[in-house]
This record gives structure tokens, sequence and C-alpha cells, in this order.
């Protein structure tokens, strides 16, 4: 396996001949360059920054000296560094610098700018210096007493008069030019870590833009779900309940014009089926979305199914109006909640409360019933506490041996829907009854 950075590479036997030694010493040459030019740059938006200027190119330069130092990375890493930061949701300068000022890859960039700018690139030139410099030095001795003819100083200290002399302190040059290249190549390791650790993507980067995005999508597959919901009601309403509708007073009207006998009796059994149809169709179409909850809200649509429940309810509902999302998945928790009453429990009363407080939606649904009630028996339950978990809500089920059973959904919403423009839902419903003796 090649090596893949100066760290693998200084393992392999075959080190000082590769292509590693001069890796490094580029990836230090290159270093003390940006780094000098960064000083330079800091310096000047430092001085505009006293005026509150150059702030914001400050910031600026940290995320351009990032891309560049990532691009930089590659002489040494053959791993790439990816770009940590986000794409903006919104287009536009504002949206942008509004999402790089709030990163946390932003201000590693620019605190590794300041570094690069004050400590490391001199660190970079001085392990450049002694590493290839010296080396390099002594290997042009001969040239050097070539040039003076007499004398040369090599490392302006040693004093070479004799081309015996030049060409030892060129062996030597050579010599040190293989050893040095080992500390050389760490230096460059230790490094570009330092850069990746600062400059590349960190789980917690990758872990709150994907935490972000899953968050937006699944509220855009609610959205998307909830208006898929409402066309498949449009539909049935004005399509095939329409057309039952005429079904069924065609096969009245036949059934009155037929003579007594089988096929009147057959008529009479076909117009009951498409009038049990219809009734089905209007109890799946109310079920899918009533039309009380989307007029008036989530409170009224409680209050509706309360009085439709097989067990006598009551409610202390108040609640605005909310988004409709989290009224469509409160409305559904009641009505499961009373169905379970009605088919489970045994209970003799049973009562909801709802209320809205601190940007979170609470629903209580309690009954005098047997209790023990258990998720894992298909009463639907694990069903809806996927539903609620969908909108970041909790499903909690207190149901003990022998009752009472209180079932808590809450749901957090903290914005709420503008008001509607209609007087039917221009104000918050609120419902707060006794329905049912």
């Amino acid at each position: 396996m090649e090596p893949r950075n100066p760290w693998q590479a200084l393992t392999r036997s075959r080190f000082p001949l590769g292509s590693w030694p001069w890796r490094a010493a580029a990836y230090l040459a290159t270093g003390g360059i940006v780094g000098g030019l960064a000083c330079l740059v800091l310096l000047v938006l430092g001085v505009f920054s006293l005026l509150l200027v150059g702030l914001p190119l400050l910031l600026l330069s940290g995320i351009a000296l990032g891309s560049v130092e990532r691009l930089r990375l590659r002489l040494v890493d053959l791993d790439p560094a990816p770009d940590p930061h986000r794409v903006p949701a919104a287009p536009g300068l504002t949206a942008w610098l509004r999402l790089r000022a709030g990163e946390q890859a932003t201000w590693r960039e620019l605190g590794y700018g300041l570094l690069l700018a004050t400590v490391l690139w001199p660190l970079d030139l001085t392990a450049l210096a002694v590493g290839v410099g010296l080396p390099v030095t002594l290997l042009s001795a001969p040239a050097q007493l070539a040039v003076d003819g007499h004398e040369a100083k090599v490392v302006k200290a040693y004093l070479v008069t004799s081309y015996p002399e030049a060409f030892a302190a060129a062996l030597l040059g050579a010599l040190l030019l293989v050893a040095l290249a080992y500390p050389l190549a760490a230096v460059a390791g230790a490094r570009a870590a330092l850069a990746r650790a600062l400059l590349a993507p960190r789980e917690t980067d990758a872990g709150d833009g994907g935490i972000g995005e899953v968050i937006a999508s699944r509220a855009r597959l609610v959205d998307a779900f909830e208006a898929e919901r409402r066309r498949i009601e449009r539909d049935l309403h004005d399509g095939a309940q329409q057309r039952l509708v005429a079904l069924t007073m065609t096969l009245g009207l036949a059934r009155l014009d037929a003579p007594p006998g089988p096929l009147a009796d057959q008529l009479a059994k076909a117009h009951g089926e498409a009038g049990q149809v219809l009734t089905e169709l209007r109890e799946l179409i109310h079920g899918i979305h009533p039309q009380v909850l989307a007029d008036y809200g989530l409170g009224a649509a409680l209050a509706d199914a309360a009085d439709r429940s097989a067990v006598p309810v009551d409610t202390d509902i108040e609640l605005p109006r909310l988004p409709v999302s989290v009224e469509s998945a409160g409305y559904f928790a009641g009505c499961e909640a009373l169905a379970n009453i009605g088919k489970h429990s045994g209970a003799a009363q049973a009562r909801i409360t709802a209320r809205y407080a601190d940007g979170v939606l609470r629903l209580d649904v309690e009954d005098d019933g047997r209790g023990a009630a258990d998720p894992s028996r298909g009463s639907g339950l694990t069903g809806l506490a996927d539903r609620i978990a969908v909108l970041d809500g909790t499903l909690t089920i207190m149901s003990p041996p022998g009752g009472p059973t209180l079932l808590r959904v809450e749901i957090p919403c903290r914005s709420l829907p503008a008001p509607p423009e209609s007087s039917a839902s221009s104000s918050p419903r609120t419902a707060s009854s006794s329905v049912r003796d």
C-alpha cells in the first residue's frame, strides 16, 4: 500500500529515494510564503479593524486562507480535506455571511490564520533552512571555491581553501541531506496534521448540518404528507362520493319503477349496499381530515370527536390555531385514544384536556377503565407514537392494571400560523364544556 502522508512514508526503506522528502520541503517552503503574506494581510486588516471597517474582511480572510491551505495540504497528504462549510439555504450575500459567521469552521480558520501568520511560518522556514539550506550550502562548497578562486566560507563559519576540503564539505552536505530528510518530513507531517485538525470538517460540523437538514427534510415530508392527504380527501369528496350518490339515487328510482319480484329484490339489495358504501366512504373522508379541523382548528375537532365517542367524554380544551401538521397529529392522537377507550378499556367516563403553552401542545386523554394498556397488543399506539415522533413530539402512557389510564401527547410548535382571513377561522377556537353525560 502506497503511503498517504509523511508519517507513513517515514517507515518505508526507500523513503530518501522517493518524492516524499521533496514534498515535505515544498510544503514547508510554500508555508513560509503563504504565512508571510498572511502576516502582511492580517496586519493591514488589523489596522482597519480598529475602525470596525476591516472586521468582515478579517473574517473572510480566514475563509480564503482555509481554502488555500486545504489545497496546499495535498502536497503531503493524499487524503483530500473537504470544505467544512455548509451551503446556505437561501441565495444572497446576506444569507451566506450569516451562515459563515455562525459556523465553528469559520472561526477555526481564522484562528489557524492567526497562528500561521505569527508562529507557524517562521517555524516552517527554520525547519527548511536546517533540513535543506544547510546541506545544500555544504554541497555547493566546490562551486563557491571555483567562483572565488582562493577560498570559500561555507555556512558563514567553515573556511575552505582547497578542493579536497570543498569536496569533503560537499560529501558531508550529501549525507546531511539524506539524514535530515527524516526530521524534515516529520515536521511537515506534524504541520499537515495540525492543518487538517483545524481546517477539515469535524463530526460536530457534519452533525450540526446533518441534523439541521434532517429536521428540515422531515418537516418538508410532513407538509407533503398533509398536502397529499388533503388531495385524496378532495378527490374522494368531489369524485367518488358524488358518483356513489348518483348511483344510489339511480338504484332507488329503478327500485321504485321495478315490479315486485326477483328483480325488485336485487335492486333493493344493490340500493342498500350502495348506501352502505356511501356511508363508509363519508366516514373515511371524515377520518382523513375532517372539515371542522380545517375550518376551526384542533380544539373544535377534538370537541367534535368527543361528541361522537362511544364513551361519555368531558372536554377541557383551550387552544389557538396551530400549524397544520401539529393539529393533524393532535387530532389523530385524540381520535386513536378515544377509539381505544371505546374498544379496550371498559371505561364509563373519559376526559380530554388540551393546552398550548411555552411553545408546546399538551394533550391528555384519561379514562377510568381497567388500565394495563399495552402498545404491543396492536392497539395502534405504536404507530401513533411514530407519527408524533416525526414532529419531535413524545407519547407517554400511564396505565397501571386496574386503571386509570392517562395518554399524554406533547408536540413542540414554536411558531404559530398567521390568522386566517376568513371570519370562520379568524380567531382562535376555544372549547371547554361537558360534551356528554
